[in-house]
Order: C-alpha cells, then sequence, then structure tokens
C-alpha cells in the first residue's frame, strides 16, 4: 500500500510543464497504476471526492476561529486522545493483515479483521460519548464556528466510518466462511478496506493535529509577527 500512496502524491506533485518531466512523460505508457484492482480505484476516487470536503471544513475552521474562544478546550478530556490512538490501532492491525495475507495465514486475517471492527465500532461510540459530554455542558452546534466545525467534521468523518463497516461486514461475513485456498479471492476487497482506513486515519490527524496546533498561543505568535 505505501507503494500505491507513493504513487498517488508521486503523481500530484508532477510539473508536466516542466522540460525534464515532459521528457519522462513521453516515454510513459500509461502504465503507472497498472494492476489496480477495482475496488482500490473506487476507493481512491472517495479519496479525492471527500478531501475536498474535509478540506473546505478545515479552511473555514481556521478563517473563522473566534478570538474569544479557548481553542484547547477538546483537548482538557481525554477521548480525543483516546479516539485518536483507536484509529492508530486500527491501521496497525491492518499492516498486521496484509502480513498475512503475504504469509497465507488465513486464520489470523480473521481474528484481525474482526479487530477492525470491533476497534471501529469502540471509535464510534466514544466519539457519540464525546457528543452527549459536550451537549451536556452546553456547547451545541450553533455555539460558535469553533463548536459547528468540530461538530461538522467529526459526522462527516463518522459516516465515512459507517460506510467502510458496512462494506467490512459484507467481506468479513466472507472471509469467516471460505476455506484456506480462497482466501485470495477477497485480497482485493481487503487491500481496498485497508486503504481506506489509512485515508480516515490520515483525514483524522490531519484535523487532530490543526485543532491542537493552531491555539491561543500560536495565533498569538502569528499576530505577534505581523504586528
Amino acid at each position: 500500500m505505501s507503494s500505491l500512496i507513493k504513487k498517488i502524491f508521486g503523481a500530484l506533485i508532477e510539473k508536466p510543464w516542466e522540460e525534464n518531466q515532459v521528457k519522462i512523460d513521453n516515454t510513459n505508457k500509461g502504465k503507472t497504476f497498472k494492476g489496480l484492482s477495482p475496488q482500490v480505484s473506487a476507493v481512491i476516487i472517495i479519496f479525492g471526492v471527500s478531501t475536498v470536503l474535509f478540506s473546505l471544513i478545515v479552511t473555514g475552521y481556521l478563517y473563522s476561529i473566534p478570538s474569544d474562544q479557548d481553542t484547547l478546550f477538546f483537548f482538557k478530556t481525554n477521548l480525543l486522545w483516546i479516539n485518536t490512538s483507536i484509529l492508530i490501532l486500527v491501521a496497525i492491525v491492518f499492516k498486521k493483515i496484509n502480513k498475512d495475507l503475504e504469509n497465507n495465514r488465513l486464520l489470523k486475517i480473521k481474528t484481525n479483521m474482526i479487530q477492525v471492527g470491533a476497534l471501529s465500532y469502540l471509535f464510534l461510540f466514544a466519539q457519540i460519548f464525546f457528543w452527549f459530554q459536550l451537549l451536556e455542558s452546553g456547547k451545541v452546534v450553533y455555539t460558535n464556528s469553533y463548536f459547528y466545525s468540530f461538530y461538522f467534521f467529526t459526522a462527516l468523518h463518522g459516516l465515512h466510518l459507517l460506510g467502510g463497516l458496512f462494506f467490512w461486514g459484507k467481506v468479513c461475513s466472507k472471509i469467516l466462511k471460505i476455506e484456506n485456498k480462497k482466501y485470495t479471492e477477497q485480497k482485493n476487497n481487503i487491500e481496498a478496506l485497508s486503504l481506506y482506513w489509512t485515508f480516515l486515519l490520515i483525514i483524522w490527524l490531519v484535523f487532530f493535529i490543526i485543532v491542537y496546533v493552531f491555539n491561543d498561543s500560536f495565533i498569538a505568535w502569528c499576530k505577534s509577527l505581523i504586528s
């Protein structure tokens, strides 16, 4: 999967108007992404569309932070840290699944796929619990743009995760029933799921880091540079 990600981002940073790149492109036979399964190709398309949506949310958040808002409010509870750790654990489990695929260890694949689902549902329940905590403290969607952006982002992220869990359920149910010789039939599905969860983790980490970094101290420091 790492080679696939390198290809995607490598293609994005290419400069086709430069002379050196023109020479490279002239020798390219259009096989950069040869061998991609339909499942992985679908995930890449979702990746592109969703990235635009999440980017708009992040941009809106950065340009509309209220001056009197405690920007580290979300980090006063450990739930945000716990949820981030859960997503990282899911990525680690998927890495194990990919290794198990290479080594024909079907039993471990089945066990780890169940772990992926359990951890993902745990993430969703923890996020909903965090929402209830915010609502009980009076921090609702329309409080200000700081909370609106957080609710909107986490809701959209949660919907993407639910969509992933729907396909996880279909793939996992097939894996639990197949014999050792037929596990390769689900290889493309597993690779697509792994890539999809990696995307969800990257998006979450980007938002997490931005919310954490763009705090009151950082904003004050930026203002001091301008003034």
